[in-house]
């Protein structure tokens, strides 16, 4: 008998087929190959990255799982109904199915709510014996232990980092607008050796897809001791280079920083989200302290470390003077790459409540909601000046000629004072290379992004090729 095939969908595209947008991502989202390693040998597996080619409805699996957020649901109800009207089976899961899984129940045969792990093997096993119940809730905060490794295999060529993997779920932090405050769940960690064997499971990858890795943790730091512990045991593993995801207050602790860079961090990802401190408070974001921000990225700088920070515009204590010094207190404060995006109100969250009980919301349209949208009236700016800020900001950040001046700084940062962190000369040069890789791939990533998705939509005619430089 033929093997059922089950395929695997990350949704991403959220304003139609026709208007498709494929990003220059270096690394793929986890949740799709980690479901895929939950998945039982009951079933051929495929997975499909929606971020960078479109969906096969000829495809000849028969059960369809689609994994997605709030701003793909409504294209994610046009997918399922494309594929149900073809014979296929379709279960949702992900973050807005657990958030909302009765809005999400009528378009779909099946809705998984919440963190998979405890209940796919049932899903498949029921999938495939025609037993599918049409809601599979998982329970709040269970513990991370058992998770077999991502199934790095079946990762798309074009990502050149398909290791990606995940030591820890959720957040000390509650920050208003962050989607972990819609269903808080406690900070967990998991066994370390599992982490290590994830890190380590480089089956069928060639040299370079398996000596770089991805942690995507919400907030790697959120428990220091176990933090560190893990960071002493990757600094044995034969790597070339590491990504982290964590919040400013770890970069007080220099410990921490000196594992780090014995851990092979070569990138960090730090929710930076504004320069002005009010609009930090507002959101309850207030471990931030712009104060800091200059001698926090130095200092990782100095370690040949790459800080790739989120930035958002229109948080409610936003003025107009604020936006107009954006551009230089960056240059001042230096981080090698921003993800600059609109303040999103996702549903569930206390932002959007607050937003909701104001009256400011206007435009309700889920497909929105991806940071690229003004959804929302600010208070003390208006939409033309919060679109100003977004277009001055990325035509100064990511112009040519800022793009190499920032290198210039790093690499002259990192080849004077990396002696001072024990790295001898060619470990320093090999990671150069290494780290200009990372960089200029990064930053031609959010340029393209900024000029295709952003630009290019409702405010294309404000913006030309030209303009960046």
């Amino acid at each position: 008998m033929r093997t059922p095939k089950l395929q695997i969908i990350v949704l991403f595209q959220n304003l139609g087929e026709e208007r498709a947008y494929f990003a220059r991502s270096p690394a793929p989202p986890l949740s799709g190959i980690l479901l895929a390693g939950l998945t039982p040998d009951l079933v051929e597996v495929e997975v499909l990255h929606e971020m960078v080619r479109p969906i096969d409805y000829g495809t000849d699996a028969d059960f369809i799982a689609l994994s997605f957020m709030d701003f793909c649901a409504p294209h994610a109800y046009e997918v399922a109904a494309r594929f149900r009207a073809l014979g296929k089976v379709v279960i949702a899961g992900g973050r807005y199915p657990s958030t909302f899984p009765d809005r999400v129940a009528p378009h779909v045969d099946c809705v998984v709510v919440g963190e998979a792990e405890t209940v796919w093997p049932g899903v498949v096993r029921d999938l495939v014996s025609g037993r599918l119940k049409p809601r599979y809730e998982a329970p709040l905060s269970p513990p991370l232990i058992g998770i077999p490794p991502p199934r790095y295999d079946l990762v798309e060529p074009c990502y050149s980092v398909p290791m990606v993997t995940e030591a820890t779920r959720g957040c000390p932090f509650r920050c208003t607008y962050c989607q972990l405050s819609v269903r808080p769940a406690a900070f967990r960690t998991r066994p370390i050796d599992d982490v290590l064997r994830d890190l380590t499971s480089t089956h069928g990858l060639s040299l370079p897809r398996r000596k770089v890795a991805m942690l995507y943790d919400n907030n790697f730091g959120g428990d220091m001791a176990y933090a560190k512990q893990l960071l002493r045991e990757i600094a044995q593993l034969d790597l070339w280079g590491v990504g982290y995801q964590f919040s400013f207050n770890c970069l007080r602790d220099d410990e921490f920083l000196d594992l780090l860079t014995d851990a092979h961090c070569v990138m960090a990802f730090i929710g930076m989200e504004s320069l002005n401190q009010p609009s930090l408070q507002s959101v309850r974001k207030g471990h931030n302290r712009v104060a800091e921000y200059r001698e926090q990225f130095g200092r990782l700088r100095e370690r040949g470390i790459l800080t790739f920070t989120g930035f958002m515009l229109a948080l409610d204590e936003d003025t107009p003077d604020y936006y107009a010094g954006v551009p230089d207190r960056l240059e001042e404060v230096d981080p090698s790459a921003i993800l600059i995006s609109l303040s999103i109100p996702i549903p569930g969250t206390p932002f959007h409540a607050e937003l909701d009980r104001e009256n400011r919301i206007f435009d309700h349209d889920l497909s929105h909601y991806e940071g690229d949208h003004l959804v929302f009236r600010p208070k003390r700016v208006s939409a033309e000046q919060v679109f100003s800020a977004f277009r001055t900001i990325n035509r100064r950040f990511y112009s040519r000629g800022s793009i190499l001046r920032r290198w210039a700084r790093f690499e002259a940062t990192y080849l004077k004072r990396g002696v001072r962190h024990g790295h001898p000369l060619i470990v320093r040069l090999v990671r150069s290379v290494l780290l200009a890789a990372i960089y200029f791939k990064l930053s031609l990533f959010q340029r393209h992004h900024a000029l295709e998705k952003v630009f290019g939509g409702d405010q294309s005619r404000l913006f030309s090729r030209s303009y960046w430089g």
